[in-house]
């Protein structure tokens, strides 16, 4: 087995979602739940077709995105992983619905930071092991930092008290 760190290649404010499913119906699902629960949302998705044919399967509502969406989906190579990269629009707002899709089987992140997937290879195939989401921490929270969490939250509509 050999492990590899791919990259994700997306600007910096896109927001992404990667996951694993576990049948092609995940594209259409997949597509049905974003537009269901943010209308006008704005994004693309790639699936990696694990049997078969084996391609990266794909869809959204903006072809750049989801030129995108593809793009990395290939690079990362695991069977039946999937990625959303979501553009003026945020995973808080999806990550349920996308969590019900029948047919999804784990989220590895939900975020805007820069990620690294971990991927293990192996002769059958690849599979993800985990994701780097954003850099480490560079200490412990204090007063001033959760004064300024809290008044963030309050900012952009997330709490109302």
């Amino acid at each position: 087995m050999e492990t590899k760190v791919v990259k994700i290649e997306k600007p910096e404010e896109y927001n992404i979602i990667i996951g694993q499913s576990h049948f092609i119906k995940t594209v259409e699902d997949i597509h049905e739940a974003m537009a269901g629960t943010v209308p006008g949302v704005k994004f693309g998705m790639a699936f990696c077709e694990s049997s078969g044919a084996r391609l990266v399967r794909s869809t959204g509502t903006d072809e750049g995105l989801k030129e995108l969406a593809e793009k990395n989906a290939l690079a990362v190579g695991a069977g039946h992983s999937f990625i959303i990269i979501m553009k003026d629009s945020y995973p808080i707002n999806v990550l349920n619905a996308i969590k019900n899709v029948q047919e999804v089987c784990r989220i590895f992140c939900a975020t805007a930071n820069a990620v690294e997937v971990v991927v293990a290879e192996t002769e059958q195939g690849r599979g993800i092991l985990g994701v780097i989401d954003g850099s480490r921490p560079k200490g412990i929270e204090d007063e001033a930092g959760v004064k300024w969490r809290k008044e963030l939250l309050r900012k952009i509509g997330y709490k109302i008290s």
